[in-house]
Order: structure tokens, then sequence, then C-alpha cells
């Protein structure tokens, strides 16, 4: 075979590679808006027919047609976010804040591990926070206040070093608000609201070492 023709082999084949990628997010995509409640048709771009999802409104690719940002703020959407959401391999913002999502937070939001922001405020969300977002290293802004969420607030979570910034608050979490890891900076304001949260307090520090006065050689004075 020729070196020409064998190269040509090979950029087609990347690009099939490509388009299967881009064709099951599109499926993921496309699955999700199924499962939505849309009044204002802001997803009426979101075509099955399409080879990549990149054309559709509110979706920001790479320059190879991978989905990297999700803006539905604000969008009046209702209905759940599906599992599915999760095989998005390079997704880093999933922006869903003030809609009417309803349901569980699926655990294979733990799998999106390029995550920079999670946006789920202002919702209806229910059940508990699941303990595989302690797996998104590059998280940053992980925002969940405003919902309906119960049970205790996973430690994974503490693991994360790149979390600047955290809102839970407006919830109805309870147990033990975590004071270790990168929870050690956050504030009360973070958490309030949640009448079943218990604050926790560091230890007090041991009282300060004091060395004894040394007795005078010549012994007490007299009075």
């Amino acid at each position: 075979m020729k070196m020409g023709s064998f190269l040509l082999l090979v950029v087609l084949a990347f690009g099939l590679v490509l388009n299967v990628s881009a064709n099951a997010e599109v499926d993921v995509l496309y699955a999700w808006k199924t499962s939505l409640v849309d009044p204002n048709n802001v997803l009426q771009s979101w075509n099955a027919s399409l080879a990549n999802p990149c054309t559709w409104f509110h979706i920001t690719c790479t320059s190879d047609n991978s989905v990297t940002r999700i803006d539905l703020g604000d969008a009046n959407l209702s209905g759940p976010l599906i599992p599915q959401l999760g095989q998005l391999p390079n997704l880093m913002y999933l922006e869903l804040f003030d809609n009417n999502i309803s349901g569980a937070i699926p655990s294979t939001l733990g799998n999106l591990t390029n995550l920079v922001s999670l946006d789920l405020f202002l919702n209806r969300l229910s059940g508990s926070i699941p303990s595989s977002l302690g797996n998104l290293p590059r998280l940053r802004f992980l925002r969940l206040n405003n919902n309906s969420l119960s049970g205790s607030i996973p430690e994974s979570l503490t693991t994360i070093a790149t979390l600047q910034v955290l809102d839970l608050s407006s919830n109805n979490l309870t147990g033990d608000i975590p004071i270790n890891g990168s929870f050690a900076f956050f504030t009360p304001a973070s958490f309030q609201n949640n009448p079943g949260l218990k604050p926790q307090k560091f230890p007090p520090p041991p009282p300060m070492f004091q060395i004894a006065p040394t007795p005078s050689a010549e012994g007490p004075s007299s009075p």
C-alpha cells in the first residue's frame, strides 16, 4: 500500500471515531430532551438527525465536536436528570440552575472527571448527594442549594482539593457538617437553612506550656 493511501485511511478512520463519539453524545442529549418538559421550546434545536450536537443552542463543544458545556439556567425546564449524562466525557460545565428539575442526582455524574462547575441550585431535586461526586478531581464550583436534598453530606466531597465555592444551603440535609479537607475553608453560609445539620467545632488547642519559676537558691524569703 502506498504511503498516501495509508494516510488517507488513517484520516478517514480518525474521522469515523470522532463521528461515532459525537453521535453517542447526540444520543445522550436527545434522550434527556425527550424526558424533559420544555414549555418555552428552548431545546427546539436539539435534533437527533444531526451528526453532532455542536450546532444546538445552549451547547458548547471542543474543536473535535465533543460537548464541554450545557447552559440551561433559568429555562423553565421540568423533568429528571438522566443517568446517561455521565457519558459526556469532556463536559466541564453543567449549568441547570433555576428550573424545575426533579428527582435524584444520578451517581453517574461522578464519571464526569473533567467537570469544573455543577450548578443545580434552585430546582426540586430530592434524595441524597451522591458520594461519587467526590470523584471529580477538577470540580471548583458545587452549588446544590435551594432543593429538597436529604441525608448526610458525603465525606468524599472533602477530598476535592480544587473546590473553591460550595453551597448546600436550604435543603433537608442531616448529620454532622464535615470540617476536614477542603471543607475547612467554608463558612456556615455554605450550610445554612438545613435544620438537621449539626455544626462541628475544631477541638480546642491544648493549654500553653508554662515553665514553672525556678526556686530561689536562698530559699523562701522571710516575712
